[in-house]
């Protein structure tokens, strides 16, 4: 008996496999828009040496 055909970008069927084929997610997600990431991490670092540096001129 011939095995099924399989459409492209499709996991075919194997004995003990616990999941169903699924379709990829594109490329991006998280990392889609990395500069808001960036920035997020710069206004960090800016506000911790902020801190310092209003210790500093405190003192």
């Amino acid at each position: 008996m011939p095995e099924p055909l399989v459409p492209p970008n499709e996991t075919p069927a194997m004995e003990g496999s616990t999941a169903e084929a699924h379709q990829e997610r594109p490329d991006g997600g998280v990392w889609e828009h990395p500069r808001i990431w960036l920035g997020l991490i710069v206004l960090g670092c800016l506000l911790v040496a902020g801190f310092f540096v209003a210790r500093i001129a405190g003192l």
